[in-house]
């Protein structure tokens, strides 16, 4: 068939590597065809593209494809020919997608061969999340990384910006959230964990601490810059556990224990006190980002506390509760009423099926695929990011810059697929998409973060964005290969590269 299709191509007058060229792109478009002859990247750059916006004629190009909205808005025609590039789109984002598609190829080719794209996204929901309370990298960074998921057709950034070790955003009800704990003595994370119980925190000033936030300035910059790429950003605050920090700064919020003790680490759900921080902070991140998500962690609570503390235990009592599961279910629904009544919609990570899901949580599948798959079947919505093949801070090979957990190959990553037969055509539309992990106990530097993220990144794109059929192991390899090699002359540190 691929000999068949070469004959037809040549007697089109096209070169034999024209046409058996497949497009240097990641993601894969869904649907690629070439033209006769080449067009220099001096020229194409040298002149404006031709740009239509109009749905109809680009649901004519798709010739009875039924697309959703969403996939509607992303969508694009494009068309290379030896004059230059005419974009035909639904949406400005279509056409943002086109160029990015255009910038890629540019990129990586100094003449690129005329072709026809048509191309659309699989999955709504293609992100990347980052941990900044364990080490914190800063805005420069952030949008750098915003930048090469723009270029991939990523959408969504997940900014994970509280946690045990460090508070990372202005919160003006709370200023001791960031003047105290968002500095430490120490500056690798695990020098500062083993530090009693992870611990203290030191004030803002103190000479060489570590840290830093971002002020509400740096957030509303973030944000310019990637609405500017069509990203949305998502912001986690933590709750209730991954909460020693807040507990330091509030020390009023803990559980009272038998004997005087208090419990370090999550805040105490049976005092209205944490739930008037919790509602106040909130309120100040609805106001900073837009985006219609909130994420409220939901995960690693150790729950044991609530079991002895009377406030929980009276709590408990009070709302007809038999367990410290149906307890942390209580919090996350009474924090999706109050995200509701702001226009907000919640993601929690899986744990937050424990004791009862609220009902218009979305959940984020980390576990593995099982959680996502209940979660579905409850008709909910899903992002998968299952540690065995999203989890970044996971090694790429055992000789490589301090190995964490299991191997986690670019391979591994690739192989990844949502819809399984154990996700029913029904339900699929619930499956939102994918998302790639960077956790950072172990990542303390921004060339570390990087080679983390790249080329393992690329691969969770195109699984967001491609169609299943288009996905093909030894090409993407041949693919990432190119684009890893423009990525480091772009300034990126992509692995195995290190300094």
């Amino acid at each position: 068939m691929k000999g068949i299709l070469i004959a037809l191509a040549l007697a089109l007058g096209l070169t034999e590597a024209q046409a058996q060229a497949q497009p240097n792109l990641i993601p894969a478009p869904a649907g690629y065809s070439v033209r006769p002859g080449s067009i220099s990247r001096d020229k194409l750059f040298g002149q404006a593209e031709k740009v239509s916006i109009s749905p109809k004629t680009l649901i004519r190009h798709l010739e009875g494809r039924n697309l959703a909205d969403w996939q509607l808005k992303s969508a694009y025609l494009l068309e290379l020919s030896k004059k230059g590039a005419k974009i035909v789109a639904a949406h400005e984002e279509g056409v943002f997608n086109a160029r990015q598609t255009l910038r890629m190829m540019a990129l990586v080719d100094s003449s690129l061969t005329c072709c026809t794209i048509l191309d659309w996204p699989r999955f709504r929901y293609r992100g990347v999340m980052l941990d900044e309370s364990r080490h914190f990298q800063g805005k420069a960074f952030v949008m750098k990384q915003l930048e090469m998921m723009a270029l991939l057709k990523m959408n969504r950034f997940h900014f994970h910006l509280v946690d045990n070790p460090g508070w990372r955003v202005q919160i003006d009800a709370y200023p001791r959230l960031t003047n105290l704990t968002a500095w430490r003595p120490q500056a690798f994370f695990w020098d500062w964990e083993k530090n009693e119980i992870g611990g203290p925190f030191v004030e803002e000033g103190t000479p060489e601490a570590y840290g830093g936030y971002y002020t509400k300035q740096d957030i509303a910059e973030i944000l310019s810059f990637a609405d500017e790429r069509h990203i949305e950003v998502i912001p986690e605050i933590e709750m209730p556990g991954h909460n020693y920090e807040t507990r330091y700064a509030f020390p009023e919020l803990a559980c009272s224990l038998p004997g005087g003790g208090k419990d370090p680490w999550e805040l105490c759900l049976g005092k209205e006190s944490t739930f008037e921080l919790l509602e106040k902070v909130l309120l100040e991140v609805f106001e900073m980002f837009p985006s219609k998500y909130i994420h409220i962690g939901g995960d690693e609570a150790r729950k044991n506390n609530w079991r002895l503390c009377p406030d929980c235990q009276a709590r408990m009592k009070a709302e007809g509760l038999k367990s410290a599961e149906e307890l942390q279910s209580y919090m996350i629904r009474r924090m999706e009423r109050f995200a509701h009544e702001h226009g907000k919609r919640i993601i929690g990570w899986d744990e937050i099926l424990q004791g009862g899901l609220a009902p218009d949580a979305t959940v984020m599948s980390w576990h593995g695929i099982d959680a996502g798959l209940q979660a579905v079947k409850q008709g909910h919505d899903v992002i998968f990011t299952p540690t065995h093949y999203f989890y970044l801070d996971y090694h790429q090979d055992p000789a490589q810059f301090r190995p964490v957990g299991r191997l986690v190959s670019l391979e591994k990553v690739y192989s990844f697929e949502p819809i399984t037969e154990k996700v029913s055509e029904a339900d699929a539309h619930h499956v939102l998409g994918v998302q790639g992990n960077l956790w950072t106990e172990h990542i303390q530097d921004a060339w570390h973060a990087e080679i983390m993220l790249y080329p393992r990144v690329f691969a969770i794109a195109e699984t967001g964005w491609s169609q299943a059929e288009r996905k093909d192991w030894p090409d993407f390899e041949r693919r990432a290969s190119s684009l890893s090699e423009t990525a480091r002359e772009w300034g990126y540190w992509v692995y195995p590269m290190m300094p």
